[in-house]
């Protein structure tokens, strides 16, 4: 069985903080950034890459679609 590597893009410009990723993901691998955005919100950012498997349930659970999910065979 193939094991899966996967990373997240986060469009910060228009993330507006409302942990609604951070809640999805199941490895717990994505937290707030104590940083703001030029509208004043945290913005989401991925933890650890390397345990990330792909899975998407953050980029579903978005609802501004402010995050993408790279996903390779390892």
């Amino acid at each position: 069985m193939a094991r899966f590597k996967g990373i997240i893009e986060v469009d910060t410009k228009r993330c507006k903080g409302c942990n609604l990723c951070v809640v999805a993901c199941p490895l717990k691998l994505i937290e707030l950034s104590p940083l703001v955005n030029r509208n004043g919100y945290n913005y989401a950012v991925q933890t650890d890459p390397e345990k990330c498997n792909g899975c998407s349930s953050c980029g579903i659970m978005c609802p501004d679609g402010c995050i993408t999910v790279y996903r390779t065979k390892e």
